[in-house]
């Protein structure tokens, strides 16, 4: 047996004798001839039965099985890639297989999100389901090569803290060693620290909100890829460097995921030069001069404000991202810098893509006397935040950063209606397992 290639190589294989391994996607029994697609993870090869060996699989193989295949290339443009092996000796590398909860070898998906969120194990197996986190990986990749190329150093912090880091009330807590303890909101308070040490860094990891949402844009568990940056003017720094962030997860996906974004027929976006952007506050004057509500007194933009502004932004910029900065210092967190220039409003932003929020970020506090007024002005002491705060007693530059939710990116580039879709094994109000 020859060492094992993969399907996608097949073409280049003809008149070889080869072995390809992969699970059993879909058997076709013809009168005198049987095909058996075989899958693995770069795509699909045709192998052909006749005689006693196509009996011998229509009795021991169902599909999913996962085979081995040794035989002879020939040239084939009805077959997947213009290649199939013939004359083949399988072996069977597992038992043979249950049946999946529907039927993976059919291009259309026709089970509903449940049965694919309970069966993920096996459902993920289905190409298009696959394909939605084949663009997820490729674009963590692009994240990570474009703040490489500036000068950003990757980190890794708890997921275990000793106090939420919002300062709020949905947190999961837990008993650490008998003491109180939290999963972590976010890398917040290590990346600022962190930020004194290495001036740039990012992180790539899991964040937990113990917000009882119940929508299709909500998660308890999600993947958020985090960035801050030192030395900044405000947070229009921070804007220019995510807006090279965005572009680099578009490239990454555009080079690593070229047959996903095919397959679902999925259309990158083009990331301006210059992302457009507007002002909180004149986002809602807007709103309410040409919609058929009124937002303004409200201190946040709410989903149907998001979409309207994506559409405006769409037809007035020719944009499918838009930045709004500014927003209302009541519904930032107490480490957010204000506005100098417009009291009660702050130096933080939030990013729209395809009608949704998709990254939140802004200019950070860095002096130790701004974080204890701060937190007074909130009616909370520096106690709880002692090991945080202490170094900014230590000296540390004008900085700030961003958040990106991975699931949400991918959701909106893919047109997953819901975000569970393009999810691992979600977690959210009612799902603990698989």
């Amino acid at each position: 047996m020859s060492a094992r290639i993969l399907a996608a190589d097949l073409p280049s294989q003809v008149g070889k004798q080869v072995t390809i391994a992969g699970w059993l996607h879909r058997r076709r029994e013809l009168k005198s001839v049987t095909f058996l697609i075989v899958r693995d993870r770069s795509g699909l090869a045709q192998v052909v039965l006749s005689g006693p060996a196509a009996a011998l699989a229509d009795v021991e193989m169902p599909e999913e099985t996962v085979i081995s295949v040794d035989g002879t290339v020939t040239a084939n443009e009805q077959a997947p890639g213009g290649a199939e092996i013939v004359q083949p000796t399988i072996t069977m590398l597992s038992d043979p297989a249950a049946p999946p909860p529907f039927d993976l070898y059919r291009p259309a998906i026709t089970a509903g999100l449940p049965t694919i969120l309970d069966g993920a194990p096996t459902t993920l197996r289905h190409p298009n389901l696959r394909a939605g986190f084949e663009i997820s990986a490729a674009s963590v990749h692009g994240f990570r090569s474009a703040l490489e190329a500036l000068g950003f150093v990757e980190v890794h912090t708890p997921k275990i803290v000793e106090s939420a880091t919002e300062s709020g009330a949905n947190v999961f807590k837990l008993d650490y060693f008998g003491r109180p303890a939290y999963l972590a909101q976010s890398p917040q308070f290590y990346k600022q620290a962190m930020v004194g040490v290495f001036e740039r860094v990012f992180e790539v990891g899991p964040v937990f909100r113990a917000e009882p949402h119940d929508t299709a844009r909500h998660l308890a568990q999600y993947t958020s890829l985090d960035a801050e940056l030192g030395f900044i003017s405000d947070h229009q720094d921070v804007m220019v460097v995510l807006r090279d962030t965005i572009a680099g997860m578009v490239a990454g996906v555009q080079d690593r995921a070229g047959p996903a974004v095919a397959l679902l027929d999925v259309a990158p976006p083009v990331v301006p030069a210059q992302i457009p952007q507007i002002h909180f506050q004149d986002a809602q004057d807007l709103i309410a001069k040409h919609a058929d509500w009124d937002p303004r007194g409200e201190p946040d933009l709410s989903p149907a404000d998001e979409r309207w502004l994506c559409e405006w932004a769409e037809l007035e910029h020719g944009s499918e991202f838009l930045f709004v900065t500014g927003y209302p210092m009541a519904k930032r967190p107490f480490y957010t810098a204000p506005d100098p220039s417009r009291p009660g409003f702050s130096n933080g932003f939030d990013l729209l893509f395809r009608g949704l929020e998709l990254v939140t970020g802004g200019q950070r506090l860095h002096r130790y006397g701004d974080y204890l007024a701060a937190l007074a002005a909130r009616g909370e002491g520096p106690e709880h935040y002692a090991s945080y705060l202490q170094v900014f007693e230590h000296g540390m530059p004008p900085h700030g950063g961003f958040a990106i939710g991975l699931e949400r990116w991918t959701a909106r580039l893919t047109g997953a209606a819901n975000i569970r879709e393009v999810t691992l094994f979600p977690r959210d109000l009612h799902r603990l397992a698989p």
